[in-house]
């Protein structure tokens, strides 16, 4: 049986000429039932046939002979701490530390340099007077727009995925000493209930610890009135260069 094809559109890039990770790994769970968990080898090149190959459990996704990414069914077990509230989502938004100097201004999910309508535009900043896991709780609003969901309303996991990706990122990257730039090496979902696109949710993110130069983060979307809907759990990859450099 011939693998299954793959193309990551353009559009979906997070550093510049490579796929956004949520979006890439959320790609790729979508072979795996349930709850998955996807690890990133290469960057995801985009517009280009990727194959998509079964064994067993595992999916790999296979650019000619270099592997980019693995996924397996996976348990996410993260503690979530209680949302905050929709206002408070908001004035974190407005803190959002890479308004300038971002690593990269056009990632899809949290580039500031997306033009409006295109992006995801969640900028996840800290909630003041929070502290998980070392660094302040961070929280962005969303409301997802319909271009995202399908004709019942409901956005496509993907598009979680890509929710729950960079917004693990600016917690740990608040964590003392890190300064560098960091790319997502790991992302777990499991999304629990319907999204639904014109919907005001918010996202946050918190710290969990670190080794070296990995860093563990948890992220998770909240309607407006804090039920949860899904959550993530993630590895992020010290890079040895500082922010801008």
């Amino acid at each position: 049986m011939a693998p299954d094809v793959l193309i990551l559109d353009e559009r979906f890039n997070g550093p510049p000429g490579s796929g956004n990770g949520g979006y890439s790994a959320g790609r790729l769970a979508a072979f795996v039932d349930g709850p998955a968990e996807v690890t990133l080898r290469l960057p995801p090149p985009l517009g280009r046939e990727l194959q998509v190959v079964r064994d067993g459990d595992e999916v790999r996704l296979v650019d000619d002979d270099a592997l980019v990414a693995v996924a397996l069914p996976a348990i996410v077990d993260v503690e979530v701490p209680a949302a905050v509230s929709l206002e408070q989502a908001r004035a974190a938004a407005e803190r959002f530390p890479w308004y300038e100097g971002h690593p990269y201004p056009t990632c899809f999910v949290c580039g500031p340099a997306r033009p409006p309508g295109d992006g995801l535009h969640i900028y996840a900043g800290p909630v003041e007077g929070t502290e998980v896991g070392g660094a302040p709780l961070h929280a962005a609003p969303w409301t997802p727009s319909a271009d995202l969901a399908g004709e019942d309303g409901v956005v496509d996991d993907v598009f979680v995925w890509c929710a729950l990706d960079c917004p693990g990122s600016t917690p740990v990257f608040a964590l003392p000493g890190v300064g560098s730039e960091l790319v997502l090496g790991r992302l777990a979902v499991d999304v629990r209930a319907p999204v639904r696109a014109g919907e005001p949710h918010l996202v946050q993110g918190w710290a969990i610890g670190r080794d070296g130069r990995k860093l563990y983060a948890g992220s998770a979307l909240f309607t407006a009135d804090g039920e949860p809907l899904a959550v993530a759990a993630s590895t992020w990859i010290v890079l040895r260069r500082p922010v801008g450099g």
